[in-house]
């Protein structure tokens, strides 16, 4: 139900905004307040972007729950999309998603609302079907050596040495 209100309210309120600024400072400063919006915005998606994905890495290598530095960047992957959608409502969304304070705001705002049951790193994993279950077979290559042939008696007079 939340959705489909969010999908009725949101172009409602972007088309008056529209209206409201559009007449306010005329056609062509909104426009270019529109373009230059999504430019600042793909800019700092980028930064953003790069500074998360480092966090990220960070967060693998050291073994630490990777959880705050994905949430991170889907909030700035939802802001980058918020961001080159054209308006006045959403580019003040996604600018506030960018904004670090207000990402992890959200983050525990929705991190008090969900119980993780189990996490793991590392571990296991799925197991190999060609490999043995038992850990006392070792699997190796092998090749058979034939030993030599020796006659047991001299050669014939038939043929020569």
């Amino acid at each position: 139900m939340w959705l489909f209100i969010a999908f009725i309210a949101v172009p409602l309120i972007e088309i008056a905004l529209f209206i409201q600024l559009g007449g306010a400072i005329g056609l062509w400063p909104t426009l270019a307040v529109v373009v230059g919006t999504a430019m600042l915005g793909s800019w700092l998606i980028r930064r953003q972007g790069a500074i998360a994905m480092s966090n990220l890495r960070k967060s693998f290598s050291d073994l630490d729950d990777p959880s705050e530095p994905l949430v991170h960047g889907a909030m700035i992957l939802f802001a980058g999309a918020l961001l080159l959608t054209p308006g006045f409502f959403t580019d003040a969304i996604g600018f506030s998603l960018l904004v670090p304070g207000v990402r992890s705001a959200v983050f525990n705002f929705i991190r008090a609302r969900i119980t993780v049951e189990r996490f793991e790193m590392g571990g296991q994993g799925p197991r190999d079907p060609r490999r043995p279950p038992h850990p006392d077979i070792i699997e190796g290559e092998y090749q058979e050596v034939e030993p030599p042939k020796r006659p047991t008696h001299g050669p014939s007079g038939w043929t020569k040495h």
